[in-house]
């Protein structure tokens, strides 16, 4: 039996993690780790005592989902969190520091998500390329994070 890298073996979990999402689109799971340890974990849908998309807690998500609205559009009426901004915030309600760590992510942030990641500290992002908006590995290797694609 051969055992997995670290790098396949926090992916592996990360995968786990997005299965707790309720994304009528896309679902994602991230981590954050530090010298090989599990800080915080996240996935993407509605923040804490609302519905989730599939039960109506996200008009755009239910919008989009029925084809009444593309890709992009009225982005900021979304009520839902990002896996990676979950991570963060689920860090910090630890109080737990991000500087200098790891986050591994089902898919690429978006440009949003990436400059949050920036700011906290991670200095590593390994992923998988599914998301559309690919500024965001590009503005993270601006800043110096080093960006895994698996």
């Amino acid at each position: 039996m051969t055992k997995p890298s670290w790098d396949e073996y926090f992916m592996s979990l990360a995968v786990v993690i997005r299965s707790r999402a309720d994304c009528l689109r896309r679902r994602v799971g991230a981590i954050i780790v530090k010298d090989l340890r599990i800080m915080a974990t996240g996935y993407n849908g509605t923040p804490h005592n609302i519905a989730d998309c599939s039960k109506g807690g996200c008009v755009r998500c239910q919008k989009r989902h029925k084809g009444e609205l593309k890709s992009g559009e009225k982005e900021e009426s979304c009520v839902c969190i990002h896996a990676e901004q979950n991570v963060i915030i689920q860090a910090a309600y630890l109080g737990l520091s991000t500087k200098g760590s790891t986050l591994f992510s089902t898919a690429n942030p978006c440009s949003s998500c990436a400059k949050m990641l920036i700011n906290a500290g991670i200095t590593r992002v390994v992923c998988k390329m599914e998301h559309h908006d690919h500024e965001g590995i590009e503005l993270l290797k601006k800043a110096g994070v080093k960006v895994d694609i698996k």
